[in-house]
């Protein structure tokens, strides 16, 4: 099945994406993803007595954003809210929304361009679909129900998904992929940096901001002092690679105990261990960048991203091997598409008016903080459009 086909496929397969996602390129895991609800499943009932017909999911209702005075729907949130423990909705319905409200941007910007597709390739595409389903022994229509999914919205992403396609296309011609090879070596021969993290989430008050950089800036000097006295105290006869050991272990100590003590992010519980990670598709581009540029056991300064601001300990590196081209173009091409769309967001955001509504209460709910987002971007290879002003 083509790429665009497994696209809005997820919508209607089950799988791990969702119908917000459907109009843009893949999105890989953060380091710290959101846990899943599992699904229930209700033990058979007793012989001879027919289960009682599930009582239908109420549709939510109402807008959650408008971007240019477009609405999103808070149906279109909640698609993707349900996949996300109750616990965890709040911060998950920010990441959400922000994905929702950069869809409606890369639209609005292919609007702008005059990107269209043909009714017919639409149909090929829904009928192509429909296929898949009949093969997973799927109902089309019950699938568009149980996605709280009209016909009319589902043929909507299937059209933002073939529009996206094909301006993707017209962009990736060979040179431009090549160079992004050549470019970002880190990025393709494996080379993988594992880290921790302290978040702190001051918001857009200028106030809050300097203090947040403050309090991880005294962050840093604090795991550096304690690092510091360790090795003081060392015994006298200790050789170098020991006093490494010692400062490099008290590092991680100290620097654990204060991400479990202040920062917001979900990885606090294992100290603000995000694991390893590659140089990109898994964390946003300025923390990506920071903490590739490090070697093991150095701390960056703030590095602020659209989530909040981060101090970043590399914990550890492994170098990867050369990759030809031909090896990895596929991989070429899934980077230049992220990439592509986040110069493309970084255009029109600024100019967009965006308002976000409060968020309704979800039976289960509670506050939780917000996550790293995914995936990381590009300064621009597409051309400026006009916009209506920011708000």
């Amino acid at each position: 099945m083509r790429q665009s086909t497994r696209g809005v496929a997820a919508l209607l397969l089950g799988t791990a994406l969702t119908a917000a996602a459907a109009a843009q390129p893949p999105v890989p895991p953060v380091g710290n993803p959101l846990p899943v609800t599992p699904p229930s499943v209700s033990p058979p009932p007793p012989a001879g007595l027919t289960p009682p017909t599930p009582k239908p999911e109420p549709r939510p209702t109402g807008t959650a954003a408008t971007v240019n005075n477009q609405p999103i729907p808070e149906v279109a949130v909640y698609r993707a809210l349900r996949q996300v423990a109750p616990t965890n909705h709040e911060m998950a319905r920010k990441e959400i929304l922000n994905h929702l409200i950069e869809n409606v941007l890369v639209d609005m910007y292919l609007n702008a361009l005059k990107v269209t597709v043909e009714d017919k390739d639409v149909e090929d595409l829904v009928n192509e679909l429909k296929k898949e389903l009949v093969a997973a022994k799927k109902d089309y229509n019950k699938e568009l129900d149980a996605m709280m999914l009209t016909e009319a919205e589902f043929r909507a992403e299937v059209v933002a998904q073939l529009k996206w396609e094909k301006f993707f296309k017209d962009q990736a011609k060979e040179p431009a992929l090549q160079k992004l090879f050549a470019d970002n070596p880190d990025v393709f021969n494996g080379t993988m940096v594992r880290a921790r993290h302290v978040l702190l989430n001051p918001g857009s008050d200028p106030a809050k901001q300097q203090e947040a950089a403050g309090k991880l800036r005294g962050i840093k000097a604090g795991v550096e002092a304690e690092a510091a006295k360790a090795v003081a105290a060392a015994p006298p006869n200790a050789d170098p690679l020991t006093k490494e050991q010692i400062r490099t272990k008290r590092m991680e100590e100290v620097f654990a105990a204060y991400a479990k003590e202040y920062s917001v992010c979900p990885s606090k519980k294992e100290g603000g261990d995000l694991n390893f990670f590659p140089r990109a598709g898994a964390m946003v581009e300025p923390f990506a960048k920071a903490a590739f540029e490090l070697q093991a056991f150095q701390m960056t300064d703030v590095v602020a991203t659209e989530f909040g601001y981060h101090l970043i300990l590399v914990t550890d590196r492994k170098q990867g091997a050369p990759k030809k081209y031909e090896e990895v173009k596929e991989d070429v091409k899934v980077l230049y598409a992220m990439r592509l769309r986040e110069a493309v967001v970084a255009q029109m955001k600024p100019k967009a008016q965006i308002t976000i509504n409060p968020a309704p209460t979800y039976p289960g709910s509670t506050p939780g903080a917000a996550i790293l987002p995914p995936p990381p971007g590009l300064s621009g290879t597409a051309q400026p459009v006009s916009g209506t002003g920011q708000k």
